[in-house]
């Protein structure tokens, strides 16, 4: 399986490619076709990848009883349950006209299919992945289902066990290579104390072979930034044109300063994250030729006397003397040449000596 895939048409997410940065817009338009096109537009200003939204075939994900309980809420939209999601849920032309937008704008669009027949729509449509919400991640009917249709899958990981996710991973294995996981936990907004960003490294060991992401439900965007530097690939956050809004999420959510602050700051990171490997860079080199530090002689050594490591001592010289970390090398060489007292031990003054430069 790939350590990296092709998430969006010619975008790659995995080893040194940059953290793709999905801005869940989900139900935050308050059921408004005009307030959900703003809302891509500044997703896409931020500096976002993704806008998504959250996309249900009502009658296929709640049955006939939570649609019809009564909704009190101070963030409903109707008397019933039912009544509060019809009026969140854009029909399929209002999908394909919110896509039409998206494309326009130039920023990647899709959704999470929250029952079977909205991901058979979301097929339909053409998205680039699909996202899996957490509260279908145990639902292993859809995830074969969703797995089969071919296309990428972002799997969050909210309300299930390190033993569920291992499952997830083998059903979708199956059929589909290209998915990554997310860390989350469910629970809007998210105290940091529940956050456990040390799951990232957990499943990093646990799936080594797929890109390992975050998404994120918490105020700010700190804990976001910290899970970019564990390394992960992929990060989701709510967003909002105003946290006061009626509706659950937006007290979660990030507005435009707080999503183009964290853009700039996952950025930042993938920039000083590097490569992993360690040696002296070029810009050191300057700091190296002031301060580093090379062999000098403890004491007068006349030329044709054999170093043992009491005449040997370390301090910054001039010239430069060879490193201090060869200086076992010199013991039991000779020197060809008088070395005055604190004087360099240069590499060409030792009989033997494999010059490294």
């Amino acid at each position: 399986m790939p350590l990296k895939f092709e998430l969006c048409p010619g975008r790659m997410i995995g080893g040194s490619n940059p953290c793709f940065i999905i801005a869940e817009i989900g139900q935050n338009h308050q059921g408004d076709i005009e307030i959900a096109k703003k809302m891509i537009k500044m997703a896409k200003d931020c500096g976002a990848d993704c806008a998504k939204f959250q996309k249900s075939e009502l009658e296929y994900k709640f049955n006939k009883g939570a649609l019809e309980r009564p909704y009190t809420s101070k963030h409903s939209w109707g008397k019933t349950y039912g009544d509060h999601k019809r009026h969140l849920e854009f029909s399929h032309e209002q999908y394909r006209e919110l896509q039409k937008y998206a494309k326009e704008v130039g920023i990647f669009f899709t959704a999470s299919g929250m029952d079977e027949m909205a991901v058979e729509f979301l097929d339909e449509l053409d998205v680039p992945f699909f996202k899996v919400a957490s509260c279908d991640a145990n639902n292993f009917p859809y995830l074969e289902l969703t797995a089969k249709k071919g296309r990428p899958m972002v799997i969050s990981s909210g309300m299930q066990s390190m033993a569920t996710m291992r499952r997830v991973y083998q059903t979708v294995k199956e059929h589909n290579q290209n998915f990554t996981i997310l860390q989350c936990t469910s629970a809007y907004p998210l105290d940091p104390e529940d956050v456990n960003l040390c799951v990232i490294a957990e499943y990093q060991k646990e799936f080594p072979d797929i890109p390992i992401g975050y998404s994120g439900h918490e105020r700010g965007i700190s804990i976001t930034v910290a899970a970019v530097a564990m390394g992960a690939k992929v990060v989701e956050r709510h967003v909002t044109l105003d946290k006061s809004w009626k509706g659950n999420d937006h007290e979660a959510s990030l507005e435009p300063s707080e999503l183009t602050e964290l853009v700039r700051a996952i950025r930042l990171v993938g920039r000083a994250q590097g490569t992993g490997i360690k040696q002296m860079l070029p810009c050191e080199k300057a700091c190296h030729v002031k301060l580093g530090k090379s062999v000098v002689a403890k004491v007068a050594i006349p030329k044709g006397t054999v170093l043992s490591m009491d005449m040997l001592g370390v301090k910054v010289g001039e010239p430069r003397g060879v490193s201090p970390e060869d200086m076992g090398q010199l013991v039991g060489k000779a020197v060809t040449e008088d070395v005055e007292e604190d004087g360099s031990i240069t590499p060409r003054m030792v009989d033997g000596y494999n010059n490294k430069g």
